[in-house]
Order: structure tokens, then sequence, then C-alpha cells
């Protein structure tokens, strides 16, 4: 199977545990994206701001000597945005409703960029 159909299956269960999410898009830290369920076709544009958002979130970690970047939370009139590490290389955009129950995105969005990342290093890996 291919690393696309791997990354989508993830996609589908975090929607399938998680009801209020609208859609995600994977992509690289050079914000070319590797996979997406958003409906509207903006996905390039996700892509791309996530990965500045991913760049902005790491140097402020650091900065302030909070330590490895987790997560970044975008709270809006019209919902949420939540990034995620995947891996050294790997950015996970999930956009959930508002009204979200933002402790189970925030759980599920973690459990799915680790499963991410396991799914890209596997790639990675030669056999």
């Amino acid at each position: 199977m291919e690393i696309r159909d791997e990354v989508r299956q993830e996609m589908t269960r975090l929607r399938e545990r998680t009801p209020d999410v609208d859609g995600s898009v994977v992509c690289g830290a050079d914000g070319l994206t590797i996979a997406s369920d958003l409906d509207g076709g903006f996905a390039e544009q996700t892509g791309a701001l996530s990965s500045a958002l991913l760049a902005l979130s790491r140097r402020m970690a650091d900065m302030t000597g909070r330590g490895t970047f987790e997560e970044t939370l975008v709270s809006a009139a019209g919902g949420y945005a939540l990034l995620y590490t995947a891996g050294p290389k790997i950015v996970l955009t999930i956009l959930a409703r508002p009204g979200s129950n933002l402790g189970l995105l925030r759980l599920e969005g973690r459990r799915t960029a680790e499963n991410l990342a396991a799914i890209t290093s596997r790639a990675r890996t030669p056999r």
C-alpha cells in the first residue's frame, strides 16, 4: 500500500472517532500536501499556511524555553484549526466545527499524529 493511501486511511479513522472534524490536511514541513480530505479545494493553501505556522510555533516554543513544540490551536468564530507535528517533517492540520469537544480533538489529534509519524517513518526506512 502506498503512503498516501495509509495516510488517507488514518484521516478517515480520525473523522470516525471525532465527528466534529470537518477535514484535515497532511503535508510536509515544506508545505507540499501529502493527503487531504478537505472540502472546497483549498488543501494547498492550508498546507502552505500549516508549514509557516509550524515554523513559527516551533520557534516560539524554543525561544521561550518551553520545550519541544506539541500543538497549536487556532480558535475562530467559525471553528478551530489544530496543528500537530507527525514526525520531524510532517504536519497534520485538523479543522473542526465551533463548539467541538476540544479535549477529544486534542487527544485524537495527538493520536493521529503519532500514527502518521509511524506510517511515514516506515515508508522512509529501506526494507
